[in-house]
């Protein structure tokens, strides 16, 4: 019989690997399988190519499983590095970001990241940058709103003047 293969492995591998890291239970699946697999008699080297994971990955993996079963393996809380602002000023922000900026003393009519950065040194005397602000806005709900440019008030009576092709009737 011969034996089957999939076109494009390699990206196929790369894809199937995000998928798996995509969702907590699909994790927990793997580092499940993974576990297996060393329980078996493979070692973790061996797991960790079939796998794609790094071998000291799946020495975790089998440690957390030796010292508290299946509860080792689920993914723990992860505390990343404590922000910059507190609840407080991120609320103060949140509340601050429904008014014009006129309105706090600053330039300008619609927030942007450079104008909510300079505010936030201003106020806080912390310093993010403009793409830490833009994602503030987007924790906060707001979307993306450029500004219209004057063209757009102009008078539509002299727009029709300098039109190439007249309306038909003309």
């Amino acid at each position: 019989m011969r034996p089957l293969t999939i076109a494009d492995s390699a990206n196929v591998i790369l894809g199937l690997q995000d998928e798996i890291r995509r969702s907590e239970e699909s994790r927990y699946d793997h580092r499940l399988h993974g576990v297996l697999l060393v329980a078996q008699g493979m070692t973790c080297p061996e797991v960790a190519r079939l796998l794609g994971d790094a071998p000291r990955s799946v020495e975790y993996w089998v440690q957390n499983f030796e010292k508290r079963g299946l509860a080792g393996l689920h993914e723990g809380e992860r505390s990343g590095r404590p922000g910059r602002l507190s609840e407080a000023q991120l609320a103060e922000v949140n509340n601050v970001l429904r008014k014009v900026p006129r309105d706090v003393g600053l330039r300008g009519n619609l927030w942007d990241g450079k104008t909510l950065s300079a505010w936030i040194e201003q106020q806080y005397g912390v310093g993010l940058r403009v793409r830490q602000c833009q994602r503030l806005f987007r924790r906060f709900g707001f979307r993306l709103r450029k500004p219209r440019p004057l063209i757009a008030k102009a008078d539509p009576e002299l727009q029709q003047t300098h039109k190439k092709t007249p309306k038909s009737g003309r």
